[in-house]
Formats: structure tokens, C-alpha cells, sequence
């Protein structure tokens, strides 16, 4: 789809424009006759801006169905060639202040020859960090195909330390677990499942969109646009490779995670189950003592013993013997 200019001055949802050519540093583009010279010219917008909406469905040259998937509210991550452009939607690692990462935002990006655009809503740092870096002549790029390696590289970087760092937590969780404090006080127990069930939580929103990104950067390296080389799809296959890596490594941790739930589960069940037993035992010690106890007590004649001097230490050694077989009974029953 051939890019159309435009007359108008930039709409407020311009968040920049960049010119990006080969032999020559990038620019930042403020007048509207510079968007439509010669090199590659890259488009960043704020979808949510009406203004920035009215350019994209009157002067973009866009088709309905193209622009649809890049405004989508809730877009999965995907790759899609159409001709010699190309449609990406990935999502990134939530840098924002205050908000969690694994609440990831998302970058929806329409890859033409001349012309790149795109959208977001929440900040992307990535979008952000290379602009400035193209701005102020610390990186160089030539072409689509750059910006794009350079974009997923960049949009990875902050995945892969995300789960690195989640896999780290699942490490020192376990370390915890297994410590005596954990096994025997209910208190650290609960706090201990309740980081677990954080970390699956997290590993479960970050799942849910690194597993479709995979799939989206291995369908991106077999993409076969003209302004796509040898050198980009080597580079997007590195990157479909890491992400593969990662979303293993998040299956992992997920899983361990869930298997040391479960094991601290049991082992606090089993203390639990330990005490109500030892519990038990004192109960069943006492039932008979507590019995005779209750018997001799009665207001009625004939108790033995009443009258007499030895009769309390004939019953202590009465309770003694009671107690002595009791607890033989419960060896040779191997109840202890």
C-alpha cells in the first residue's frame, strides 16, 4: 500500500516522526512536507488521541481491514505479510510508574518500504529509548527492516529479565520453604503460599501474551518483504529463539512454583496431622485415668480405700501401672 502526504500540520496524537536513512543520521520531522521526502520516514502515534484516529483513517492510505487490526482494544500478538508490507503487534514489558509489568502493553506496527507507523497507547519504552537514541545519533538505523530487528530486540530485552527475575523469586521461595521456621509456624506458612500464588499469577498474565510472541517473531523471520535481508531474518531468528527460551523457562518456574505449593501444603498438613495425633494419644492416655478418678470420687460408701493412709499413693501407683501399659500397648501397636 503506497503511502499517501499529506498538507496538514501534525495532529496532536503524533507522538513523533523520524527520517531514517542510510547514509545519513536520523531526523526528527516537525513540518508536514518533510514526512513525504525522500528515505524512510517512521510514524509514532497515540491510537487513543481522536486527532491521531482522523489522520489514520483520512490521509494513512490504510486498509479498513489493516487499520482495524492496529486499533483493535485487546490485540494478540501477531505477525502478518500482506504484498511487500508487513503487520506486527507485540507487546511489551509495562515500565510505566506504578504499574505491573506483567500487565503488558501493547505496540501494533505497519512495516511498508518508504513508510513505518506505529501505535500505542501507554508508553513503550522501547519505542521511546530508540527514538531518543536515533535522535541523538547513538544507534543508525538504514531501513524498515532495522527498525524492526532493533524494535523486537529491544521489546525482548525487558521480557527476559522480567522472567529471569520471576525465576529468581521461585528459587528463593523454595529456599524458604524448606527452612524449619516455614515447616513448623502456620504464620510464615501462609506467607510463604501466598508469595507462591503471586508468582503464578504474574507467570500467568506474562504466559498469556509471550507464548503468541513467539509464535509472532518465528513467523516474522520466514516473512519475505523486499526490505527484509538476510542479515534482519538471521536477527529475528535469534529473537524468536530467545523467546522461545524464555517462555520455557516461565513453564518452568510456573510449575515449580505449583510443585512447591503443593509440597509446603503437605508438609504443613502433615505437622498439622502430627500434632492432632499426639493430641489423640494424650486423650486416650487420660480417658482411663480420668475414669477411675471420676468413680472413686462418687458420695456413696464402699469406695476402697477411703479410710485408709495408703490409699491415695496405691492409686497414684495404680495410675502409674495403667499408664506404663498403655504406653506398651501403643509401642507394640506401633502407635508411637
Amino acid at each position: 500500500m503506497a503511502s499517501g502526504a499529506h498538507a496538514h500540520p501534525l495532529p496532536s496524537g503524533f507522538v513523533h516522526a523520524v527520517r531514517i536513512a542510510r547514509d545519513e543520521p536520523a531526523r526528527h520531522l516537525t513540518a508536514p512536507d518533510e514526512i513525504s521526502g525522500a528515505g524512510v520516514t517512521w510514524l509514532h502515534l497515540d491510537y487513543a488521541d481522536p486527532k491521531a484516529m482522523e489522520w489514520l483513517r483520512e490521509r494513512a492510505g490504510l486498509d479498513p481491514l489493516v487499520l482495524g487490526a492496529l486499533t483493535d482494544a485487546d490485540p494478540r500478538p501477531r505477525a502478518l505479510p500482506i504484498g511487500d508490507n508487513v503487520l506486527v503487534v507485540a507487546r511489551a514489558i509495562n515500565l510505566n510508574t506504578g504499574a505491573e509489568p506483567e500487565d503488558m502493553v501493547s505496540l501494533r506496527a505497519w512495516f511498508e518500504p518508504r513508510r513505518v507507523i506505529t501505535l500505542r497507547h501507554r508508553t513503550v519504552r522501547a519505542v521511546k529509548t530508540l527514538a531518543a537514541d536515533l535522535l541523538e545519533h547513538r544507534a543508525h538505523l538504514a531501513g524498515p527492516g532495522d527498525l524492526l530487528a532493533e524494535l523486537i530486540d529491544r521489546i525482548l530485552d525487558p521480557v527476559v529479565a522480567c522472567v529471569d527475575a520471576l525465576d529468581d523469586d521461585v528459587d528463593r521461595i523454595q529456599d524458604e520453604s524448606m527452612s524449619d521456621d516455614t515447616a513448623t509456624s502456620h504464620r510464615r506458612g501462609r506467607d510463604v503460599r501466598a508469595q507462591l500464588a503471586d508468582v503464578r499469577r504474574r507467570a500467568i498474565g506474562l504466559r498469556r501474551f509471550i507464548g503468541p510472541q513467539r509464535d509472532m517473531m518465528v513467523r516474522l523471520a520466514a516473512a519475505t518483504p523486499s526490505w527484509l535481508d538476510d542479515r534482519h531474518r538471521a536477527r529475528l531468528r535469534e529473537a524468536a529463539d530467545r523467546q522461545t527460551r524464555t517462555v520455557e523457562e516461565l513453564d518452568a518456574a510456573r510449575d515449580r512454583a505449583a510443585v512447591t505449593h503443593e509440597e509446603l501444603a503437605g508438609r504443613l498438613a502433615e505437622l498439622s496431622n502430627h500434632r492432632l495425633y499426639v493430641l489423640s494419644l494424650v486423650s486416650v492416655v487420660f480417658v482411663p485415668l480420668g475414669f477411675i478418678a471420676n468413680l472413686l470420687s462418687v458420695n456413696v460408701g464402699g469406695v476402697p480405700g477411703k479410710e485408709a493412709d495408703w490409699g491415695f499413693w496405691a492409686l497414684c501407683a495404680a495410675f502409674a501401672a495403667i499408664v506404663a501399659i498403655q504406653l506398651w500397648l501403643f509401642r507394640r501397636w506401633k502407635w508411637l
